[in-house]
């Protein structure tokens, strides 16, 4: 029940998703939407929906902790003022999770391609607002709830984009800079997949090598994105983003829409 089988995939599809997987944990560290890469891809090479969401889920995981820990390590992520947004994106994660679980195989695959292109648009065409940094402005934590149970519930069902729609957000509603709006994001992030991904692996519905395999290198791509977000941010990477979501999307329209 809590273990899935792994597909026999060649070496060099492993390396391709390896690869996939790092830089995905390098842009998501930064701006967010690591998922948009990871989980078309999962599902190009041929892994069914809830398989693909759950495998998705376990190396989105492993980077979102690691991008997560250098935020908090740097003192850029306080947990004493975001109790709320936590146990908020905690319990809409686990209720997202839950209904992913119980959608049709066939609904998913003609809702997964319309929700990553959706994300791609969004993220092709928004502007990321800006704010005047402060420390001392106090934190309104009555927003936290709808913010994190919206966000997380999102995750659970979901997830691609979800590190991005936290950043753009958080800016919105709160008066902090960029980087601390991505510490935030990247920390809710990780407590949602962690908490999508416990409703998988009870369903059985991680593919545990490929899981593995691309949430070590991940956490890796997480690791050098963190820091290079911490150290001014990475404009250079959005062309490279937007055209590699939006070949994967057209990738699985194709597949499972016109094939």
């Amino acid at each position: 029940m809590f273990l899935s089988f792994d597909p026999g995939f060649e070496l060099s599809v492993l390396l391709i998703l390896a690869g996939v997987a790092f830089l995905a944990g390098f842009i998501d560290a930064i701006a967010g939407g690591g998922g948009l890469l990871t989980l078309p891809a999962l599902l190009t090479v041929g892994l069914p929906p809830h398989l693909a969401l759950g495998t998705n889920k376990l190396c989105a995981t492993f980077g979102s902790a690691t991008a997560a820990f250098t935020f908090y390590r740097r003192k850029l992520f306080d947990p004493t003022h975001w109790r709320n947004a936590l146990a908020g994106t905690a319990i809409g994660a686990l209720l997202g999770a839950l209904i992913a679980h119980w959608l049709p195989s066939q609904w998913l695959n003609q809702l997964l391609p319309i929700v990553v292109f959706a994300c791609g648009l969004y993220l092709l065409f928004a502007k990321t607002p800006t704010t005047i940094h402060s420390t001392d402005a106090p934190i309104a934590r009555k927003r936290q709830w709808p913010q994190g149970l919206s966000l997380g519930f999102y995750d659970g069902v979901a997830g691609p984009g979800t590190g991005a729609f936290w950043t753009v957000s958080t800016l919105l509603m709160y008066p902090l800079d960029l980087v601390r709006a991505s510490g935030v994001a990247r920390s809710m992030n990780f407590v949602s997949n962690a908490c999508a991904l416990s409703v998988f692996i009870f369903s059985g519905q991680v593919a545990w090598l490929v899981g593995l395999i691309m949430g070590l290198t991940l956490m890796l791509g997480a690791y050098l994105g963190a820091r290079t977000a911490i150290g001014g941010g990475a404009k250079f990477i959005r062309p490279v983003f937007i055209l590699v979501v939006l070949a994967l999307t057209l990738r699985l329209v194709w597949q499972h829409w016109l094939g």
